[in-house]
């Protein structure tokens, strides 16, 4: 019965190298129960061609096997040469011809090992009754006998080598040589067939147990990722209950307040302190909607998802809401559209909304109170184009944070997260000073959803 020969172990330890290069998938997966130790996978079946690197010729014939044939024929041609003896074929220019034709099959012995064992088997059987020469059969069967073990063939190997050789002591017997005679003839040669059998039967079992334990250490790789995997994840949900314990709560907080406020503010009171509480009430109220809807996101809740969708869908056309809601804090906004607008892709539309919104709070933290804010969208064939300019004075750090884009956090997140967001649509994004002291902030994204990374030199006048 044949047993299997697993792929080439250094095969497996080149496909376990190539796979840890590969980046960890930031995405949990739930690890899996480790499986017990007879549940490893065992050995699968594969062909002896497996074991072959590279291909010289269809019948996956190497440089090494002419050498190796070379050598074979060498040593039949000798014995050929001495094999005389009772009853031999006369020593002619066809014995030599039979003695190398018979080993032309080791060519094979690659692809069909065996095949050639067999053919070899039955050429020496008709050598021995057309043209017979008193030759040992180990010469020519020893190769095959070997490839044959080392394809899993072991029961082939040990029977067919064991029929001839048993077969052909039993003849001699029988022409009366002496015993101690006949057992000094055949002791090499058998020697030479066990040698052949041990030899591919312990490097099959090597092969085997390089193929092993290359599957066992990708298992275990995977465990690592899977455990990275989980690490990461409750990190998230970590994060995500400190968010909540701290600016969700707040933001709760100020909505309740306000709401407070203005039921108790009596109507003759001053109009424009209702507008501003109404305008904090409603954007902490946006606020604390979007947060949530983070949270959710970042918790994996499933019921969070319909929130999820609706922050990750805020875009160009919440831009009258965020300017009345900017104009209500004291800073007016004055918004102008060059071009023909059209439908943006959904990621190029938040991240458009969000470098808006980010821009318009700068003017209100940095700016002095009632400095007017311009807000400019060019829209172009190719691109969408965000201008936003005020006639304050420049944000605190902002120079530091645009000439160093990976500069620490003491000198802000804002104009750093803006970059972001332009550069992971493909985008482009630039914010300084310009010529006449205001400070600008432009941002040019693609019509069309991108990842090329590419922005402006940082720091630019505009």
């Amino acid at each position: 019965m044949r047993r299997h020969t697993p792929a080439s172990g250094l095969r497996h330890l080149q496909d376990f190298l190539r796979l840890n290069r590969a980046p960890i998938n930031a995405t949990f997966h739930p690890t899996p129960a480790a499986p017990p130790d007879d549940a490893f996978p065992r050995p699968a079946v594969a062909a002896y061609r497996d074991d072959v690197d590279r291909k010289a010729w269809p019948l996956d014939i190497r440089k090494g096997d002419l050498i190796l044939v070379a050598i074979v024929i060498a040593v039949i041609e000798l014995n050929v040469a001495v094999g005389g003896g009772s009853g031999a074929a006369p020593l002619d220019a066809w014995s030599y011809t039979i003695g190398a034709v018979i080993a032309l099959p080791l060519l094979a012995r690659r692809r069909w090992p065996l095949a050639v064992l067999l053919i070899t088997f039955g050429e020496m059987i008709v050598f021995y009754l057309v043209h017979r020469r008193n030759i040992s059969p180990a010469p020519l069967m020893a190769v095959p006998t070997y490839d044959a073990a080392l394809a899993g063939y072991l029961a082939w190997a040990i029977a067919i080598p064991m029929v001839i050789m048993v077969a052909g002591l039993f003849a001699v017997s029988l022409s009366g040589v002496a015993l101690v005679d006949v057992l000094a003839d055949f002791l090499p040669s058998f020697a030479i067939f066990i040698l052949a059998v041990a030899l591919g039967e312990v490097v099959r079992g090597r092969r085997a147990l390089a193929a092993e334990t290359a599957r066992r250490l990708a298992l275990a790789d995977e465990e690592r990722r899977s455990e990275a995997a989980r690490l990461l994840a409750e990190e998230r949900l970590r994060i995500a209950r400190e968010l909540h314990d701290t600016v969700a709560h707040s933001m709760a907080t100020i909505t309740v307040q306000a709401g407070s406020a203005l039921h108790v503010l009596s109507a003759e009171q001053d109009d424009r302190l209702r507008e501003a509480l109404l305008a904090i009430r409603q954007t902490s109220k946006s606020a604390l909607g979007e947060m949530r809807a983070v949270l959710g996101q970042l918790r994996g809740d499933d019921s969070a998802d319909g929130g999820s969708s609706a922050a990750a869908e805020l875009g160009l056309d919440r831009l009258p809401e965020l300017s009345a809601a900017v104009t209500a804090a004291g800073s007016p906004v004055h918004v102008s559209v060059e071009g023909e607008p059209g439908p943006l892709p959904s990621a190029v539309d938040h991240a458009a909304y969000r470098i808006l919104q980010e821009s318009l709070t700068n003017v209100l933290r940095h700016a002095e109170s009632g400095t007017p804010a311009d807000v400019c969208l060019r829209y172009t064939p190719d691109s969408v184009e965000i201008t936003v300019s005020n006639d304050g004075h420049a944000p605190a750090g902002a120079t530091q944070a645009i000439s160093s884009p990976g500069a620490g956090t003491s000198a802000g997140n804002g104009l750093r997260g803006m970059r972001e967001r332009a550069t992971a649509t493909g985008g482009q994004f630039e914010a300084g000073p310009s010529a006449d002291g205001s400070f600008v902030v432009t941002a040019k994204l693609p019509r069309r959803a991108g990842t090329a990374p590419g922005s402006l030199r940082a720091g630019t006048p505009a």
